[in-house]
């Protein structure tokens, strides 16, 4: 590819973001619903202890440590604000974390 065309992606980039901000002023958190096994996971990788430093890593294994990482921000949502509702689990998540979530079932 083109330098040209990273350039206007870079532009695209300032897009989104700029999208990013006006959909966070508009819904900060939003509710979901979630199985109580999900919601239990989510909250043991909030508490799992990585005491160990990532070492030098590729596109691959930078995004999985960042998908753990939002698991792990929805784990830290549900111990603070989850609530049962029979089988499930509802919480209000930060939109940039649904958004996470979202993308991972792609």
């Amino acid at each position: 590819m083109s330098d040209e065309q990273y350039l206007r992606y870079r532009d695209d980039l300032e897009v989104l973001a700029a999208i990013g901000t006006q959909v966070a002023a508009q819904t900060d958190r939003v509710t979901v619903r979630l199985s109580g096994a999900l919601a239990e996971a989510a909250v043991a990788a909030w508490q799992r202890e990585e005491t160990a430093e990532p070492g030098p890593e590729g596109a691959a294994r930078y995004a999985l440590r960042d998908a753990a990482a939002e698991l792990a921000l929805i784990g830290l949502a549900i111990t603070e604000r989850g609530r049962r509702e029979g089988e499930e689990v509802v919480v209000d998540l930060d939109v940039a974390s649904a958004g996470a979530a979202a993308r991972a079932a792609e």
